[in-house]
């Protein structure tokens, strides 16, 4: 394969650093422990736990959506280890994964595209080549085998796609920070994000727009278009349309324009072959993969109906 896959995010064949290591941090992880942290504080609230869990699943909820400090190095470090000593092992566990992923937030933001990348061991001159070997009874064959071309390094994994989006998607981004600017040009670039029928997965800038991972392995979210991502980034521009800040107008006018591609796409497919879709084709719209799929594609509904999840 020309990339390894890392199902356990869900992104299956998405983009990542060339040569997994443990110098790896992904932005989206970083993100779902935000959300993880939310949840769990919503869920003590809820049931009125008064054993603590509740304070502390607020306050790593709260640190790790403060704008501020994510850039502050000596200040997480500070908050870490003034505050695990309170916690169980079990929350100090939490705790300490989430801001590991909070200090090195520094790293993941890209100021040239105003794009968040996930950060590791990375080249971008990996191929696959076809290669004769010997199989059983020294037979010879052909298969497809990787090569990398460079010597990977740490850097920016430069691939725009959702990955990019998920601190916009968490609504970490504060109203009037010029980087909300830049998100909102990514999503409505028609060279990057923005098709008729929704935002593609990834960027048509990418090395690796639309390439296969493997010769039996076509490309899922390199291109195609998601309803669930789609749904979360649509949940962010209606929230920031809401508030006041300088780009209030600019989120509205996209938020109606995709609100209404989506609509119409999902729409027009169910008319054509009575089915929802698993996903959709970023060049013409029209449904792909597993069917009939209402497990997120059923968001549509949420979509019409325009109820988000707000903090």
């Amino acid at each position: 394969m020309v990339y390894f896959k890392t199902l356990s995010s869900g992104l299956d064949d998405y983009p990542r650093a060339s040569h997994p290591s443990g110098e790896e941090h992904h932005v989206d992880l970083r993100c779902w422990m935000l959300l993880a942290a939310e949840c769990m504080h919503s869920i003590t609230e809820l049931f009125r736990k008064e054993n603590g869990l509740e304070k502390e699943y607020g306050s790593t909820a709260k640190l790790l959506s403060d704008f501020d400090i994510l850039n502050q190095v000596s200040s997480c470090f500070n908050i870490l280890f003034s505050t695990v000593a309170h916690l169980s092992t079990f929350l100090f566990f939490i705790f300490l994964v989430s801001h590991v992923c909070l200090i090195l937030y520094q790293m993941h933001l890209d100021k040239a595209h105003g794009a968040y990348f996930d950060f590791g061991n990375h080249t971008e001159k990996v191929r696959l080549s076809w290669k004769e070997v010997r199989a059983g009874n020294n037979y010879p064959t052909r298969e497809l085998v990787r090569e990398t071309l460079e010597k990977p390094e740490l850097r920016l994994v430069p691939h725009i796609g959702y990955v990019s989006l998920f601190p916009f998607m968490e609504k970490i981004i504060p109203p009037e920070s010029w980087i909300l600017e830049k998100q909102l040009d990514l999503i409505s670039n028609r060279s990057t994000l923005w098709t008729d029928y929704g935002l593609r997965s990834l960027s048509k800038t990418s090395s690796l727009y639309m390439k296969r991972n493997t010769e039996h392995d076509p490309p899922y979210w390199r291109g195609p278009i998601w309803m669930n991502m789609n749904y979360r980034i649509l949940s962010a521009l209606h929230h920031y349309s809401q508030v006041d800040g300088p780009y209030r107008d600019k989120a509205r006018i996209i938020y109606n324009d995709l609100r209404g591609n989506l609509i119409r796409n999902v729409v027009h497919n169910y008319y054509q072959s009575g089915y929802l879709w698993e996903q959709y084709d970023q060049k013409k719209g029209k449904g792909k993969g597993a069917r009939p799929f209402t497990g997120w594609t059923s968001l549509v509904l949420l979509i019409m109906a325009e109820t988000y999840c707000e903090r």
